[in-house]
């Protein structure tokens, strides 16, 4: 079989590689990885006909396929992942720069948008697209570092105990930052407790090479999991420190503006508790020396994307849009801050929180209780079998319940609602993201 430094050589021929065949540009590399619902080495043929140079396979029968006419060949491995992950950590330690992980419960991947923001203004960066961070997406993100990067931004997620050390292996960085840590992905972590211990390891590894943690010091979470690791170089941030104020842009605006020091920053964040978010990329900016107003610009400059928070004013309808992701922890906090927003006729949309385990009815019911005590909220639509179960036992008023949302998107085709003010949040599976196509 090839040896690493074979094919870190004939990458280099490459230039550029993809575990997408629907992204084949001429003269890539194409990694075969197997998925839920697919297996890249069925592409690996239609690869290199499309123009790839080589196709890195794992089953053994594509060892001598060629199409022939000169197109590129197969290349076996015994693990075409672990393989991609290998060559990943190579590249990385081809390069000397500071390389910033970024792990937590939420806020991940808005604070890693803001952060990049940030740092651009001075350097040349290479950060996580979208929230690719996992172990396909770190690498894929490692494999873009050239030359001309300055500074790397790594987002890192984890589902499991051992799944953050398994990303600081590949890509060894040399800062970092737990945003938050809260309950998610429970079924995995087994508890909160597990949750803290594996975002924790992100701690250990920076304890052990000395590298700075930047960290929120009004997390009492945050704050007994670094008191526990003593000799770890911390870089605190926190709205004391920073002299926060929050301010309002116009009365019926819904976006976060706030004062830090004697500077009014107007974001297109919706949520108080996106505060937290900005004060880590004004600190780590701070870091790296990125100037003050230059930092101020770059957060006033980001908008979200992917219905993280975004507010879209549709024909007949205002939706806040946070169809990304959701554990208790995030979706309680949505809900406090729609709750103070300036706007009408509120109805809120949830869909169930996933991978909760055995916690997950206590924790929908929760959240229901919470929904039945905001006399202001005039509809509450919910999606899915975890939260009709804690509605079966709670009786709640003013509710509808949907087992999907393919039976909520063809209610609201017969029956759309016209000048609501709605919030939209749910696990990214139950794709409630779908219904800004009917709302």
């Amino acid at each position: 079989m090839i040896t690493l430094e074979e094919l870190y050589k004939l990458y280099k021929k490459c230039g550029s590689l993809t575990t997408d065949s629907r992204k084949i540009t001429p003269g890539c590399m194409f990694f075969a990885l197997k998925g839920e619902r697919f297996d890249g080495n069925d592409f690996a043929l239609e690869a290199l006909e499309k123009g790839a140079k080589c196709a890195i396979v794992d089953r053994a029968s594509l060892d001598a396929a060629s199409p022939g006419d000169g197109k590129g060949s197969c290349i076996l491995v015994e693990n075409a992942l672990t393989t991609l992950q290998i060559l990943a950590h190579h590249h990385r330690t081809h390069f000397d720069m500071p390389m910033l992980a970024i792990t937590g419960t939420n806020g991940k991947t808005t604070t890693k948008e803001l952060i990049n923001a940030v740092l651009s203004q001075k350097y040349k960066t290479t950060a996580t697209e979208g929230n690719l961070n996992n172990h396909i997406g770190v690498p894929l993100t490692l494999m873009e570092i050239n030359e001309k990067t300055e500074i790397a931004i790594i987002e890192m997620g984890a589902n499991a105990p051992g799944e953050i050390a398994s990303l600081i292996k590949i890509a060894e960085p040399t800062c970092g930052i737990v945003t938050n840590v809260g309950k998610a992905h429970l079924q995995g972590f087994g508890s909160f407790e597990g949750v803290k211990r594996t975002k924790g390891e992100l701690y250990d590894y920076l304890r052990q090479i000395g590298g700075p943690i930047f960290y929120n010091e009004e997390s009492e979470d945050l704050k007994t999991m670094l008191a526990n690791r003593p000799g770890v170089v911390l870089r605190g941030y926190g709205s004391a420190r920073y002299e926060v104020s929050l301010v309002g842009k116009e009365e019926d605006s819904p976006y976060l503006s706030l004062k830090v020091y004697d500077q009014i920053i107007d974001t297109n964040l919706i949520g108080a508790y996106n505060v937290e978010n900005v004060l880590a990329a004004i600190a780590i900016g701070e870091y790296f020396e990125v100037p003050f107003t230059n930092i101020c610009k770059a957060i006033e400059s980001y908008s979200p994307t992917n219905h993280r928070s975004q507010m879209l004013q549709t024909a007949h309808n205002t939706l806040i849009m946070d169809a990304y992701n959701a554990n208790p922890t995030s979706m309680r906090a949505s809900l406090d801050n729609f709750m103070q927003l300036p706007l009408e006729r509120k109805w809120v949309i949830l869909g169930d929180m996933l991978e909760l385990g055995e916690a997950s009815l206590e924790e929908h019911k929760k959240i229901v209780e919470f929904l039945q005590q905001q006399r202001s909220i005039e509809k509450i639509v919910l999606v899915g079998l975890e939260f009709t179960k804690a509605a079966a036992e709670l009786r709640p008023d003013r509710t509808q319940l949907f087992a999907n949302v393919e039976q909520l998107k063809k209610h609201f085709e017969k029956q759309r609602p016209e000048g609501i003010s709605a919030f939209i949040k749910g696990s990214n599976s139950i794709r409630l993201s779908l219904l800004e196509e009917v709302l």
